[in-house]
């Protein structure tokens, strides 16, 4: 059997017809979820029917054998969901409590590396669920495959040694004019006791128990405090860090998708330009690491050379440094009844998968109403800049939005979603490939600005200035992306109050990333101001080609390396999908004179540093304030930032939006209005309930990607001989399958060999040599094997193919003889 890449990429176009009885947006008419913080309780309720589904991720070994056991549920795997340990770099000392805080100092962060066995959190409390993670790449994702070397060089030196841990932990803890008295450290004259915030609701219970007691061991006293999501946030998130209320943090995160370039990962985890959060505020980078992260976080390097060389540079960087120390990466289940049908992503599961809400289905009863539950519901307030980034409400407000091009949840690639094409141009020598022909790419010697092209702008005037006013001795950019929409885009194109889409929504996202980094605007918060940094350092221009029908060019220096994946970062940063949500110009534009009259703040570290409200748009104090912001633009026919937009918005189509709002907001009590297959037909945040609706005026049918069903993920099977002679050669064959079927070698991408010494020392890498579909052969000439030292030896196939993402990486021992 060949699977065929084109065939498969065939199957699963987004451009199918729908049929006649097919529904519009969704195949279930409501989604009602509710809080459901015992993965267990949520087993034995899907059982009796009282849930239809429990999207969370499961790693726990005895309910995944539950899961197996029952004849009444199935579940979706994924391999995105990982934890590891946060820490607080405030100090040395706490500003707040005049407390010491060792894990101000790298060396100490770095050395709890050595301090912590992974493998027995993998093997004991995961029970085999999980995989060892030490560096910030996912490591089923293809930058671990492409750095394996690098990878397990650091894997090995980081292992876990726990004498090495104490002894480096006592020479800084001295440095820091602690002593150890009666097995105790003491600072000042008392015990140094740590404040760690233990996540309660997972695996993260058991592991934030096991790293306490090894800090104990080592002379630490740990202040153990169990916390939900809801009770941590407002403390390690939202908090001051240098308040001194907490020390480390059992932090989890998902990859909603698979991440085809993780080169980002070091700005978003180690400096202040990952998130808009006092933690962030919080980081202070080497000044090398600092610059690493920031050119990789923009893809400023040239060649696939230099990307590895500073890759594997910043991984050494990260690991000395340690502000995030990596645990592991869970493999997990998310339970739904036997009749119960979702495509999930491979990594991010069916609560990151961007296709849940076009998919999700009850397949006895169409236009069915599925009963849902999750951990926690709504532990931060919901707004589109900067409200929560909680995978429980992300789910939810993904559901209510539609974007302009979909996640493929087995590659990462983009499929088109609302646009009709896109054209990209890079410049000649970047590497830079095409999978899909809905994207065009094409190289150029050199790519020029237009003149007329936007760049800057000016806050108090409002108004933006272009590349020929700024740069009159012109302008070139690595990357140009040409987005064309449908004719009938913005005539078919609804919010959900009803109001028509328009070319003033998709220009507001460019207006924000400046205004609101900006000391003269009246939006101005300073945690803004590290992203905007990083954006008008690659950013180069942006041309509105024609209003209708849509078209927009997009230039940047910043690139990637898929065709798929320049094309969807042009057309998202151009289109009103936020950090946190969906936004139209009339919703914002409340929230915005809010945030102006300083009564709340989009940001939680605006919020804090003006002690308001952090700024919610479904519930809690902000709804007042944006009521009564709402009377005010009905009464002024309000325009937000008039002096630009105003050219797209009349006065007619002002005037519908601030009715549609009005009337939004008296039928739902909220005001979130998004463009999705679901809107919010009502939510109570205190009782953590939250519900659902179909949107009965969404463009697509529901069908459209109902057709992703099993990945792809191959299966690896090493044969070859068990005892080898020195000097002499050896072949060791890999079967690749996928549902029985040989893997088609025009469907795989690298098959690759890693061997190992006895002592894990890496001693040869090659490519396998292909045979046929599904065997690959592994050759060990006479002189590689007579390098191995008599006794154990290891060789390992990192296989990945094409058509999903995920690597497998599979091994086999022999024995050297001389």
């Amino acid at each position: 059997m060949g699977f065929g890449l084109l065939a498969f990429m065939l199957v699963f176009s987004g451009t199918l017809k729908a049929d006649e009885d097919v529904p519009v947006g969704t195949w279930v008419e409501e989604v009602i979820v509710t809080e459901e913080e015992s993965a267990s309780a949520a087993l034995t309720q899907i059982e009796v029917g009282e849930l239809d589904i429990y999207p969370y991720t499961i790693s726990d070994p005895e309910l995944y054998d539950v899961i197996l056991e029952s004849e009444d549920i199935r579940y979706e795997e994924s391999y995105g969901s990982y934890n590891e340990l946060t820490y607080n770099p405030a100090g040395p000392e706490f500003e707040g409590t005049g407390e010491l805080n060792p894990f101000s100092v790298p060396r100490i962060r770095e050395a709890t590396n050595w301090l912590i066995d992974r493998d027995y959190i993998v093997d004991e409390i995961y029970g085999g669920l999980a995989a060892a993670r030490t560096l910030p790449l996912n490591t089923v994702f293809p930058d671990h495959a492409r750095h394996i070397v690098k990878a397990r060089e650091l894997e090995t030196y980081y292992d876990y040694d726990p004498t090495r841990a104490e002894e480096v932990i006592s020479e800084e803890m001295e440095n820091l004019g602690a002593e150890m008295v009666d097995g105790v450290w003491h600072y000042e004259g008392d015990p140094v006791e740590l404040i760690f915030i233990i996540r309660s609701e997972d695996e993260r219970l058991e592991i934030g128990d096991y790293i306490a007691s090894e800090l104990e061991d080592i002379g630490f006293v740990v202040d153990r405090q169990y916390m939900t999501a809801a009770e941590a946030s407002p403390i390690w998130m939202a908090g001051d860090p240098h308040a001194g209320e907490w020390h480390l943090y059992t932090g989890g995160w998902i990859s909603t998708v698979v991440s085809r370039d993780q080169a980002g990962n070091f700005d978003f985890f180690f400096t202040p330009r990952g998130m808009a959060q006092p933690l962030y505020g919080a980081y202070e980078p080497e000044p090398e690491f600092d610059e690493l992260s920031d050119r990789l976080a923009r893809r400023d390097f040239s060649t696939m050379e230099e990307r590895e060389e500073m890759m594997e540079r910043a991984l050494d960087l990260a690991l000395e440094t340690s502000k995030r120390v990596m645990l592991v990466d869970e493999m997990s289940v998310a339970p739904m009844a036997d009749n119960i049908n979702v495509a999930a992503d491979i990594a991010g599961g069916i609560h990151g998968s961007y296709m849940w809400a076009y998919t999700l289905r009850d397949e006895e009863e169409p236009d069915a109403s599925i009963d849902m539950a999750m951990p926690s519901i709504i532990p931060d307030p919901w707004n589109p800049l900067d409200g929560s980034n909680w995978i429980y409400d992300m789910m939810l407000i993904r559901g209510t939005s539609s974007r302009p091009t979909m996640f493929d949840p087995f590659t990462g690639l983009h499929w088109d979603q609302l646009i009709e094409k896109a054209e990209v141009t890079v410049k000649e020598g970047l590497p830079v490939e095409r999978t899909l022909d809905w994207v065009e790419l094409d190289f150029a010697e050199e790519i020029e600005v237009p003149e007329d092209a936007w760049i800057g702008w000016d806050p108090e005037e409002q108004v933006f200035s272009d590349v020929g006013t700024e740069h009159p001795e012109g302008l070139t950019a690595n990357r140009k992306v040409t987005v064309h929409y449908p004719e009938d885009f913005l005539e078919e194109h609804k919010w959900h109050d009803g109001s028509t889409f328009d070319v003033a929504d998709m220009i507001l996202p460019l207006i924000l990333s400046y205004d609101r980094a900006k000391e003269e605007s009246a939006i101005y918060d300073e945690a803004q101001v590290p992203g905007y940094q990083s954006f008008i350092e690659h950013f180069r221009g942006f041309r509105l080609v024609s209003e209708d029908p849509v078209v927009i060019e997009y230039y940047s220096d910043t690139y990637y390396l898929d065709a798929e994946w320049n094309a969807y970062t042009a057309a998202w940063s151009f289109f009103p999908w936020y950090d946190q949500g969906i936004g139209a110009w009339h919703t914002l534009g409340l929230a915005l004179d809010v945030e102006a009259a300083e009564l709340a703040a989009h940001s939680a570290s605006k919020a804090d540093a003006l002690d308001v409200e952090w700024l919610s748009m479904i519930g809690g104090p902000s709804l007042e304030y944006l009521e009564e912001h709402l009377q005010e633009a009905m009464a002024d026919n309000y325009i937000p930032y008039e002096a630009t937009l105003g050219e797209y918005i009349s006065e007619d189509a002002a005037a519908d939006r601030w009715a549609n709002l009005q009337e939004w907001y008296d039928d739902k009590g909220h005001f979130w209005v998004g463009n999705g297959p679901f809107y919010l037909r009502d939510v109570h945040p205190v009782e953590g309930v939250v519900e659902l609706a179909r949107n009965e005026d969404f463009i697509d049918p529901a069908d459209r990607w109902v057709h992703f069903e099993d990945p792809p993920i191959a299966d690896v099977n090493i044969s070859g001989p068990n005892i080898v002679e020195a000097g002499e050669d050896a072949v060791f064959e890999a079967d690749i399958t996928f549902a029985g079927e040989p893997y088609a070698i025009e469907d795989m991408d690298t098959v690759a060999f890693l061997l190992f010494d006895a002592e894990g020392n890496l001693v040869e890498t090659a490519d396998a040599e292909a045979v046929e579909d599904g065997l690959w052969q592994a050759e060990l000439p006479g002189e590689v094997t007579d390098e191995l030292p008599t006794g154990g030896a290891q060789i390992e196939i990192v296989a990945t193919p094409l058509l999903v993402a995920i690597p497998t990486i599979e091994d086999t021992e022999f024995v050297i003889y001389r």
